[in-house]
């Protein structure tokens, strides 16, 4: 499993543009499933991956804003509002994407600043269906 799911991010950080780093984060357990980066990392940086991942999409401020967005909207599944969150760092650009099949799973990609927004989304997006089906 580890080792599909690596390659899979391996191929998404070669065809995200401008991609320095990919993690698949499991928000049931809290665990960081997979990451590569083009750079060695800290270990302390990348085990708080998950942790910081989980509180940006299951944060009891977050919860409720979902929760609020969903009743204003007569929504009454059980999925997520929030399927993806951008967050512009001073050097890098971090994307956060839900699962399809798993809204539990999250995938990370950091790029550089310079990444062009709309083509990283685009090609981000594309590679969620192969790092899902790699887990």
């Amino acid at each position: 499993m580890a080792s599909k799911l690596e390659q899979e991010l391996q191929n998404s950080i070669a065809s995200v543009p401008e991609c320095v780093a990919a993690g698949y984060v499991d928000l049931s357990t809290g665990m960081l499933l997979g990451v590569k980066t083009v750079d060695s990392h800290p270990d302390e940086i990348l085990e708080l991956l998950a942790a910081a991942t989980a509180d940006m999409f299951q944060g009891s401020n977050v919860v409720t804003i979902e929760n609020m967005f969903k009743k204003a909207r007569g929504v009454e599944d059980g999925k997520h509002y929030f399927h993806e969150m951008i967050v512009n760092s001073e050097n890098l650009l971090h994307i956060f994407m839900r699962g399809k099949v798993n809204e539990e799973h999250v995938l990370c990609f950091v790029c550089r600043k310079s990444a062009n927004l709309g083509m990283a989304l685009t090609k981000a997006r594309s590679a969620i269906p192969a790092c899902e089906a790699a887990v």
